[in-house]
């Protein structure tokens, strides 16, 4: 055996998404061989990739069938998450910027993004949470830093933000820098000026992913975003509800008709069902059934998933732990979302 026959057996297992074979994408690097051992490295586009063991299966079963049956095959999977940014004057240490909006309040687009930061991370990507929504900051609550304040740092004789970390997630919010009672009330210019700063005078470091928690609806926010931040994609978030998915439309709308066409990378329906925990089989739609889906057929856009009402992702945002770090549905949940937004990613940025 030598590496050539392991190159051309790995060259026939093709990725799923991207649809090339692996070595022709140059994912596999260090290999070794020890007599019958075989290791090497496959570099995957994303931590958060949901065909791992698909693709980890697929380059075993090439090797026995194109090289030797008796091999012993190692394979130890990584990741270096890909970006297609071309605008690198705009946090150039940040390969992708995720908006997540919806159309009203109320529909639990918090949750998702705090939820969906904290998935990505617990994959092993860098995440970084920025709180968008000025007047209704809600990230300092459900990640349970409420009284912590951002450390400044002097970089290059320019005086930056330090964003908080917590459960593997760097944060940013208003209400890092204003008591938890006191209310924002900005005119838009102040608000935007706010923005810009958290973007452009913070020092994030390097980032595979940034989420903007955004306000619901269209408005000043979400002009002032759109202008500052090159963003990768939109992930849209609502309710069941014919009023949440009529105003989810109108936002989706908004990202469409911008000078700057932005992806819609999917949507995720909350609230989605209710499962009481005595009867685990039974699904109850409360709120009505399949909205979420009918919007991202309408789209053109994946359906990236449905969370139930899940106790205890109320209970976490509450008390300062998100569901994703204490529950293990939740936890299902929102990693499987998470590989569906990392996936759409790694899509668009091996395409456009």
């Amino acid at each position: 055996m030598d590496k050539n026959d392991i190159l051309k057996a790995l060259a026939t297992v093709q990725e799923p998404d991207l649809k090339k074979d692996l070595v022709s994408l140059k994912m596999i690097q260090d290999i070794e061989i020890n007599g019958l051992e075989i290791s090497f490295n496959v570099v995957l586009t994303t931590p958060a990739c949901p065909l791992k063991e698909k693709i980890e299966k697929d380059c075993i079963d090439a090797i026995h069938k194109l090289v030797s049956d008796q091999a012993i095959v190692k394979i130890t999977m990584t990741a270096n998450v890909t970006s297609n940014r071309s605008d690198k004057l705009t946090l150039p240490n940040v390969k992708n910027i995720i908006a997540v909006a919806s159309g009203k309040g109320g529909v639990g687009k918090s949750s998702v993004s705090s939820n969906l930061a904290i998935a990505l991370a617990n994959m092993g990507a860098k995440v970084g949470l920025l709180d968008a929504d000025i007047h209704g900051p809600s990230v300092p609550m459900m990640f349970g830093v409420l009284n912590e304040q951002p450390m400044m740092r002097s970089i290059d004789g320019k005086e930056l933000m330090v964003p908080i970390e917590k459960h593997g997630v760097k944060l940013l919010s208003i209400g890092f820098l204003i008591k938890p009672e006191q209310a924002v009330v900005w005119r838009g210019p102040m608000v935007s000026s706010a923005l810009r700063q958290f973007v452009n005078d913070t020092d994030w470091g390097e980032l595979d992913y940034l989420i903007l928690d955004l306000p619901p609806g269209t408005g000043d926010v979400h002009l002032t975003m759109l202008q500052i931040v090159p963003l990768t994609g939109i992930v849209m978030v609502t309710t069941p509800q014919a009023v949440a998915l009529a105003d989810a439309y109108k936002a989706a709308t908004m990202f469409g008709m911008t000078p700057v066409k932005v992806p819609i990378l999917g949507v995720v329906e909350n609230m989605a069902y209710f499962t009481p925990e005595e009867l685990p089989e039974n699904k109850y739609y409360i709120f009505g059934d399949g909205g979420g889906k009918t919007m991202a057929n309408e789209l053109q856009v994946p359906f990236l998933g449905e969370v139930p009402i899940i106790m205890s992702i109320r209970e976490g945002g509450d008390k300062g732990t998100p569901g994703a770090v204490l529950d293990a549905s939740a936890k299902k949940v929102f990693n499987e979302i998470a590989e569906k937004v990392a996936q759409q990613i790694a899509v668009r940025n091996a395409t456009n």
